[in-house]
């Protein structure tokens, strides 16, 4: 375990001549900089040949961070892969969707499935790790470099055969999984069997697919594939080395199923991008399902910028204040490293404006650095007490790669629906409250949970109707939307009255349903007598028939005009809630706030904007209080505990005024009770 909370990023010496070295020395002492993750780039430079291994540039700027007492996140090199490579076996490169092939150029180009690449990136792998794992200043590795993207080519056909035999088994089984009975798709041979793509079952993109369950087992496919790579890389390095190995993430990122990656990490890593500068939710929520891929176990912020990115048509400066807003926003959520992507800006290509800690004249006077020195100061007087802290969430949200992939490749009811935004609303609502949330996969325990919300849950497999049903059963309050529970793991719908196997527990049935441009609202009548509000609901109205359950919520338009939108069924000892359309924020906001409020968990300043409260707990008890300001304006509450906030030494008192400037934190240890 590190001593305090790694603090650094992404350093790339190798771009810039040795004196500039010895300026980035000074200016990360004076920041604090404890923290360098090396190499991730750097294949064409320890492998310049097929049959040349140097390591020469890469041994002076291992040996010159362990002189210098910062610790390494070393990486194996294999995030983009050499000019000689593509050269001499075309293969590696990749095929895209509209069946062409690529030649060398940008840096996800490489074929998960071609056998070369696969060898030469282990090798690589291999021989770093056999060169520094006696270093003791590495203290993890770092294989590849945000995986991502697709391959369509010959290679990746032949592998998606084996993974379809080692699924089905059989032709008839997969035929079945597949419904080949429609247009004459029935396969009579393996080799029959093609990638969908733009030149098979697609038509206006990705999204746009004839055949559901084949492209659903695609993605799970390239999914795998890519994995398979990362797990060469990590037995290879385990040849030598016993210490952690992680790839970075990319939060919710859809391409990759997260859940199946997990296992295989020690620890997970991310890297947060937000969409905008006014994100805090999204973020949040991306935390969180980095927490939750390993059982609440802490991850690393491997990458954030400093300042701007580039990658973007425009990309936002981030205000003052808000790197250590955002830094300590994933700290409060479970991050035990913080790191930036960039220490020092590149020169050129496509991410030389891409904001870094140092920037092109290696000044010490800029607002940015100034603010790094000034978090890197906090964090070093935080020392180790985060560490290792678990959220002691009693909400879970539901995040499930096939739900996701299922419904956006779905014709009908609606392609405006987009699942990330549809769990986003549910777990802005838990946010804006002040609630530990859990986002977890649906293989998850349950058990230790008194509400749960699994909105848009497309796909429904294995056992996950029963474990929720238990939830309800036992007390709890289990939440599900529109479009839940209509296919099974193939992508086949379920013969049965929608939601399909959660109707039991929601006591609803949905014969028709009724899709709108964004710009058609239809009403939503919430509550009864006293409580009672309107709110405004989009893109998809089910036409919800009461089994049993109690309307919550009525339309107010169109021939379905006072039939049900959201419905609450009594379940054993708890409830399951639906809600038949996409309600907008507020709606979401008021559904969710009364099933927390039945359980008592709402927090103590639930209407209080911008205002972000989560707590830890440390491994010997301790309890930590994070207070976050996202809003515009300064906030005061009344405190809630009596502690320390460790980032000045200001005592707090239950009862007190806690001021929050814009952008503030507060992290308070909580004192012993008794």
């Amino acid at each position: 375990m590190t001593p305090k909370v790694p603090f650094g990023g992404d350093y790339n010496p190798e771009q810039w001549p040795e004196p500039v070295w010895d300026a980035d020395d000074r200016l990360f002492a004076q920041a604090s900089i404890d923290t360098v993750t090396l190499g991730v780039f750097d294949w064409s430079l320890t492998q310049p040949a097929p049959d040349r291994y140097d390591f020469t540039l890469l041994d002076r700027i291992v040996a010159r961070s362990t002189a210098q007492g910062r610790m390494i996140c070393l990486a194996t090199g294999t995030g983009a892969h050499p000019a000689w490579l593509a050269r001499a076996h075309p293969e590696v490169t990749r095929v895209d969707f509209e069946g062409r092939r690529h030649r060398f150029g940008q840096r996800h180009n490489s074929c998960p499935s071609s056998p070369m690449f696969r060898r030469l990136s282990t090798e690589l792998a291999r021989r770093v790790a056999r060169r520094y794992a006696g270093n003791p200043s590495v203290v993890a590795w770092h294989v590849g470099n945000e995986y991502g993207g697709a391959c369509y080519c010959e290679l990746c056909a032949a592998g998606f055969r084996r993974f379809l035999r080692d699924r089905y088994g059989t032709l008839a089984a997969l035929n079945t999984a597949w419904y080949t009975t429609f247009w004459s798709h029935t396969f009579t041979d393996w080799d029959e069997i093609e990638p969908p793509s733009a030149l098979t079952e697609h038509w206006r993109g990705p999204d746009h697919t004839a055949f559901q369950g084949i492209t659903l087992d695609y993605r799970r496919f390239m999914s795998e594939a890519m994995l398979t790579n990362f797990v060469d890389e990590k037995a290879a390095i385990r040849e030598s080395s016993d210490l952690p190995v992680t790839t970075n993430f990319m939060g919710m990122y859809r391409p990759i199923d997260y859940h199946r990656w997990a296992a295989h990490l020690d620890f997970a890593s991310w890297d947060n991008y937000p969409p905008d500068d006014d994100s805090p939710a999204w973020m949040a929520l991306s935390h969180d399902l980095m927490r939750g891929l390993k059982g609440g176990q802490p991850f690393w912020l491997m990458e954030q910028t400093p300042s701007t990115t580039a990658c973007r048509d425009v990309n936002p400066l981030k205000r003052p204040g808000v790197l250590r807003l955002w830094s300590w926003q994933a700290v409060a959520h479970g991050a035990d490293a913080v790191l930036f992507f960039q220490l020092r800006a590149s020169r050129g290509a496509c991410e030389k404006y891409h904001g870094a800690v140092i920037g092109h004249a290696g000044r010490s006077d800029t607002r940015v650095f100034r603010e790094v020195v000034e978090l890197g100061a906090e964090l070093r007087r935080l020392g180790g007490v985060t560490l290792g802290a678990r959220t002691p969430a009693r909400v879970a949200l539901l995040f499930d790669w096939d739900s996701w992939w299922a419904l956006e490749i779905s014709d009908g009811p609606s392609r405006l629906v987009r699942y990330q935004q549809v769990v986003l609303a549910y777990y802005q609502a838990l946010w804006s409250c002040g609630v530990d949330i859990d986002v977890v996969p649906v293989s998850a325990d349950l058990a230790g949970y008194q509400v749960v919300l699994a909105p848009a849950l497309h796909l429904v497999k294995d056992d996950l109707a029963d474990r929720l049903a238990r939830v309800a059963l036992r007390g709890g309050s289990v939440l599900t939307t529109f479009l839940s529970g209509r296919v099974d793991v193939d992508g086949n719908a379920f013969l049965t009255d929608v939601p399909g196997p959660l109707a039991p527990l929601t006591g609803v049935r949905v014969d028709e349903w009724d899709a709108r441009g964004a710009d058609v609202v239809n009403p939503v009548c919430l509550g009864h007598d006293d409580d009672r509000t309107e709110v405004p609901a989009r893109l998809v109205f089910e036409l919800v028939i009461p089994v049993g359950a109690e309307v919550v919520g009525s339309y107010r338009a169109d021939f379905y005009a006072g039939t049900p939108a959201v419905t609450r069924n009594s379940y054993g000892d708890g409830h399951g809630w639906y809600v038949g359309t996409a309600l907008d924020q507020p709606g979401v906001d008021w559904v969710v706030r009364r099933i927390l409020d039945h359980h008592g968990l709402t927090g103590p300043h639930p209407d209080v904007p911008g205002l972000e409260r989560t707590v830890r707990v440390a491994p010997d008890g301790t309890r930590l209080l994070f207070l976050l300001n996202h809003g515009t304006e300064p906030i005061e509450i009344a405190a809630t505990v009596d502690g320390v906030d460790l980032l000045t030494g200001a005592r707090v008192e239950s009862g007190g005024p806690v001021r929050l400037d814009t952008a503030g934190v507060l992290v308070i240890r909580e004192d012993e009770c008794g």
